[in-house]
């Protein structure tokens, strides 16, 4: 089962947890990443291009799906406003086998670090924002896949 979703709303990761495992006994491990707004900013906003965005996050959960066999995964990423200590990005990668759940799981998140389209302003904790360059080191991250 795939699930994917793009949402201002907080996500319950036990509720999303249980809705993946539901009933099955084949997945053998599960790798799980969830993503925070980190200070030193005061807060985060994320725009996007609904449809857009949905496209490509569905295209890197196909392309995770082909590589590593997944028996279920779920990615689900926040927009809107955003403080510092909330969840952005929860990703479930479920699989036979733990290192295919792993490695599925790291290669979602930077391949959504990259290439899902997101524009990310900072705000800092005097109210001044600034758009969120590229890095450097997250394009390094998901060219080794």
């Amino acid at each position: 089962m795939t699930r994917i979703r793009v949402q201002s709303e907080n996500f319950d990761i036990g509720a999303e947890f249980a809705a993946l495992t539901a009933e099955r006994t084949d997945i053998g491990g599960i790798g799980c990443f969830v993503g925070t707004v980190r200070g030193p900013a005061a807060a985060m906003t994320l725009e996007h291009y609904p449809a857009m965005t949905e496209r490509a996050i569905a295209g890197i959960v196909r392309e995770a799906e082909r590589r590593w066999s997944l028996l279920g995964c779920t990615v689900i990423h926040r927009y809107g406003r955003l403080l510092a200590g909330e969840n952005i990005v929860l990703v479930l990668a479920a699989a036979a086998h733990r290192q295919a759940a792993l490695d599925a799981t790291a290669f979602l998140i930077d391949w959504l670090k990259t290439k899902a389209p997101f524009w990310k302003k900072e705000e800092s904790v005097d109210g001044a924002e600034a758009w969120v360059e590229a890095r450097v080191e997250d394009d390094a991250a998901a060219a080794r896949w």
